[in-house]
């Protein structure tokens, strides 16, 4: 396609833009974002613990990048960067797998399905997405964002080696009189800090800067791992010492496991181990975060680029959610956890970034994570994990706009929020907010201010934790009917 096509299609002249500006702007957001070719894997395989394998991972990472990327580009035509996101990727490792103890190709199967119904309300004849999201209180969703970064956070410092757990108070800090210039944690906070200075100065590419800072140093000194030292309550899954990595390039090709697993594995729901509410559970929170993610997102990075009119509805909105359920889809068959648009997209729209070329420069950038997959391996658990507690602190920063003056609401907001990190489970936090929420309204006879979508997820939600005998009321009606 010859320059004027690509202005013909993209409009980036009309819009103000020019190739160049477009490119860059492209590169910008890559090099904001591009840490999830490194954490994303490495938290889906963490070191075997799932049975993903990381390679598969790696190439699941790229290619649902690419996909989202290029779709939401070609087809809604905004400069809007998708990979698969934080927070869902660490509910999918830590509560799901490692925690419920569901088998990874059943969890893959459960975005699988949430993408294809997220496509299919995201549709302008079906409306439904557009009804949903209105009818949850936005203090409510603002606190979802908010807990995913503590959660994040929490899981980032655990994998730093700052916190550890600990028999009278749950956690504590680590032991910070052994930390020297070749233990993990000093290095990684460090580097933390360091990622946060260049950030502020307005440094492209930060947060990767960081990591790659933090893991030469951890090679360079064959840094303690903590977080793998079994001996010293750590989780065990890899080396205790940063080692070099085999080679600096390392091709990934088809996944030997993932490809086509999640849609293999649906014939195992309400089979042994999974029984069909666990998992209709998981998928309902996999679609509830993901709706919400995107929709916050798309809207924050839509009018900081201009494309929020005076009805304050973004541009294309059906084509960029479809795009994101698109993405999760692929993602899903490939092998990685919910595919979502990313709040980096800012980057490239401060830069000039105007139109759909932006996010066509970012898939096609986001591939060269298939070429390193050696050295993606050999990052330090604790280098890549000083990029969660980044991330963590960035979506915090929305807190700010819950209305805690309100008694109604200040309480299921911060359960929202702080069930996350207590219980190692966004979908605890979810379900507790709207719980609270609308429990709170009943006992304030405001029965009236609850929607028919807030009162459904109250009953669903409170059976899922409530039941006859030692289970939820879902799984015993499954069990009635004969679906356990």
């Amino acid at each position: 396609m010859e320059v004027q096509e690509l202005d013909d299609y993209f409009g980036y002249t009309e819009k103000g833009s020019s190739l160049d500006a477009e490119l860059r702007a492209g590169l910008t957001t890559f090099l904001t974002m591009a840490y999830i070719l490194i954490v994303n894997p490495s938290m889906l395989s963490n070191f075997g613990a799932t049975g993903i394998p990381f390679d598969d991972a790696l190439f699941a990472t790229a290619i649902a990048a690419f996909v989202g990327c290029v779709v939401m580009g070609l087809w809604a035509n905004l400069p809007f960067a998708l990979a698969p996101g934080m927070g869902l990727n660490a509910y999918f490792t830590f509560a799901v797998v490692l925690g419920m103890g569901i088998p990874w190709d059943v969890a893959l199967a459960a975005v699988f399905v949430e993408g294809i119904i997220f496509l299919i309300i995201s549709l302008p004849a079906v409306g439904w997405r557009t009804q949903m999201i209105n009818s949850i209180p936005t203090d409510l969703k603002i606190a979802t964002g908010a807990g995913i970064g503590m959660f994040l956070a929490i899981i980032g410092l655990r994998e730093m080696g700052w916190i550890r757990d600990d028999g009278a108070t749950l956690v504590n800090i680590a032991e910070t009189e052994k930390f020297g210039l070749d233990h993990g944690a000093l290095i990684a906070m460090i580097c933390l800090l360091l990622t946060v200075v260049l950030m502020a100065r307005g440094q492209k590419g930060a947060i990767i800067i960081g990591i790659a800072i933090a893991s030469l140093w951890g090679w360079v000194t064959e840094a303690y791992d903590p977080y793998n030292d079994f001996a010293a309550g750590g989780a065990g899954w890899a080396s205790t010492n940063a080692d070099w990595p085999s080679a600096a390039f390392g091709f990934v090709g088809l996944p030997d496991e993932t490809l086509f697993a999640a849609t293999s594995a649906l014939g195992d729901v309400g089979g042994d181990g999974v029984t069909v509410g666990a998992f209709l559970m998981v998928m309902i929170t996999f679609l509830f975060v993901d709706i919400f993610d995107t929709a916050g997102t798309l809207y924050s990075v839509g009018r900081q680029a201009g494309y929020v009119d005076e009805n304050d509805e973004l541009h294309n909105s059906d084509e960029a959610f479809m795009s994101d359920a698109a993405a999760t889809i692929v993602g899903a068959i490939c092998g990685t956890s919910t595919t979502t648009t990313y709040i980096e997209s800012v980057a490239g729209v401060e830069d000039g970034g105007k139109t759909g070329l932006v996010a066509v420069t970012v898939g096609v950038l986001m591939l060269s994570g298939l070429f390193f997959s050696d050295l993606f391996q050999a990052i330090p658990t604790f280098a890549a994990a000083l990029a969660l507690v980044v991330i963590g602190a960035m979506m915090m920063r929305q807190a700010a706009d819950i209305d805690w003056g309100d008694a109604e609401m200040a309480v299921p907001a911060f359960l929202t929020m702080v069930l996350m990190p207590f219980t190692y489970s966004i979908a605890d936090g979810i379900a507790w907010g709207v719980i609270s929420y609308c429990a709170i309204k009943i006992g304030m006879q405001k029965w009236d201010e609850l929607n028919p979508v807030m009162w459904a997820l109250f009953v669903l939600m409170t059976m899922f934790y409530l039941g006859p005998g030692d289970t939820n009321t879902f799984d015993w009606i499954f069990d009635l009917i004969g679906l356990s």
